[in-house]
């Protein structure tokens, strides 16, 4: 009889124009982390939403948890004792942690009267076993990122889940931060709890894992125990193809200059001046509110301009809105895909011309033609979907991103803006990624992009801006960029 808490035997899952799983076996250990890898598109969402009973199998797969058949919903789930932590903080953050953790499920006393005292006291104990440094009175609105999803676990603690599945858990943190996650997930561990990890950073899988499965278009290719693989076989098997090259690019002469900001001023940034040439990528590198994000708000028309002048193909701007800024071949391709990029509910077809509609003499839906445009660029960018008629949000994030990129390229810009291009991407996806940025150079356009990723940054880009404090605090050529170089300027310190 088998010992693990959760069993998952031939489980499949379609949705329409996609198959997502493909017969899937699959079993958790208490007290194990088992780490789940794959490309995006892999099926490792569409499996952890089944587990959670957010998603119903196709027919013929069984769920098993504890040695009983089961038919989990969100309810269900929960009441077996499954947790899933999104990477989005699922958190009110005017409340305080012990209210976080208790809202919807509250003590009560014979009366009826919420017990805040004993709420208190269990979410005191859960804190100090995760050796959290803060009160269970904080707001968590006032807390860390990384503080955030301690919270998450506590709760998981106070309600003695029996299984806790972190989806992307340090996506948005710190160094300091996921180290702390990492070890957390560790001591949850050992007190029993098993635990579904999902991560694109294999460093982090090597660190913590157990088991390792790994899935590709839907289908398992393996599960082994994570002392049994290096990372350069879990990729291959990850991509089914290698990846060595991986960061590699061509370069080529930039042309003329088709971007000049001039002590451009607005909130959060102070006399910017720069030029971007065609046929180059400018990689604008800093620390979490140095400023870019704000920059490219203002070069895009989002945000306002207290000052300085804008130059686009030559042509002085000044744009008051985003319309603007599309209409003078501008493209901003948005770190946020999922809530400013793009409408999920919608169609691949009508995602990809939304951009264009300011360029068009009519802002009507044109169905043959639209659905004709789309579906030339799901065979363009290699989008994993039937035609162009499939929801976005039934997409993996690897392929609504290029569902983004379609939108852009439809406009016909000259001036593309990437903000975080490969956040949330696997490393296969990541790859075709970057090759579409090279085909865009190819093609004489120009590149601006913001990244936080460092080998990114340095592989990617013809020259780096680093920013601090609002200011550009350095410039880099192609052969002075180093990791010690960007962090110097980012930091302020003496050069490393």
């Amino acid at each position: 009889m088998s010992n693990a808490v959760l069993e998952l035997k031939n489980i499949s899952k379609t949705f329409p124009g996609v198959k997502a799983l493909s017969k899937i076996n699959f079993d958790l250990l208490p007290g194990e982390v088992h780490c789940i890898c794959g490309e995006n598109g892999a099926g490792k969402s569409t499996l952890i939403k089944i587990i959670s009973g957010a998603y119903q199998p196709d027919a013929g797969g069984r769920i098993v948890f504890e040695g009983n058949p089961c038919l989990l919903n969100p309810r269900t789930a929960m009441e077996l004792g499954i947790q899933t932590i999104y990477q989005e903080h699922n958190i009110f953050p005017h409340l305080s942690v012990t209210e976080n953790i208790f809202v919807g499920l509250e003590i009560t006393n014979k009366g009826g009267v919420i017990n805040r005292g004993e709420m208190r006291a269990k979410t005191e104990e859960a804190l100090e076993f995760l050796h959290c440094k803060f009160s269970p009175d904080a707001i968590v609105g006032e807390l860390s990122s990384g503080q955030k999803k301690l919270v998450e676990i506590a709760k998981a603690m106070v309600f003695r889940r029996k299984v806790i599945i972190l989806d992307e858990p340090t996506a948005s943190l710190s160094m300091s931060e996921i180290d702390m996650l990492l070890d957390v997930v560790k001591k949850v561990a050992q007190a029993g709890i098993a635990i579904i990890y999902i991560s694109h950073h294999l460093d982090e899988v090597f660190r913590i894992a157990d088991r390792i499965t790994v899935l590709r278009d839907g289908h398992k290719i393996l599960t082994c125990d994570a002392k049994d693989i290096d990372e350069p076989t879990l990729v291959r098997n990850m991509v089914g193809r290698d990846v060595s090259a991986f960061y590699s690019r061509e370069y080529f002469t930039p042309g003329e200059v088709v971007l000049e900001a001039k002590n451009l001023t607005g909130n959060g940034v102070k006399n910017i001046s720069f030029k971007v040439r065609r046929g180059e990528i400018v990689g604008f590198a800093g620390m979490v509110g140095s400023g870019r994000s704000e920059l490219m708000a203002l070069l895009m028309g989002a945000a306002e301009k207290h000052g300085g002048e804008l130059f686009v193909m030559g042509e002085k701007v000044d744009f008051k809105n985003p319309s603007d800024a599309i209409r003078h071949k501008m493209c901003f391709i948005t770190e946020d895909r999922q809530y400013t990029g793009l409408f999920l509910n919608h169609s691949i077809a009508r995602n990809t011309i939304i951009a264009n509609l300011v360029n068009r003499k009519t802002l009507f839906w044109h169905p043959n033609e639209d659905i004709k445009v789309g579906n030339e660029y799901i065979k363009k960018l290699n989008i994993k979907a039937n035609d162009s008629s499939v929801l976005v949000g039934n997409l993996s994030g690897g392929n609504q991103q290029k569902v983004v990129l379609a939108k852009w390229f439809n406009t016909n810009g000259e001036i593309f803006i990437f903000d975080e291009p490969t956040r949330g991407i696997d490393v296969g996806a990541k790859q075709e990624i970057y090759k579409i940025m090279v085909d865009l150079l190819k093609q004489n356009k120009a590149i601006i992009m913001v990244s936080s990723d460092m080998p990114e940054v340095i592989s990617m880009s013809d020259r780096v801006i680093v920013m601090r404090n609002g200011v550009i605090s350095g410039e880099l050529s192609r052969h002075d960029i180093s990791e010690e170089s960007i962090l110097q300027y980012s930091i302020g310190g003496s050069k490393i």
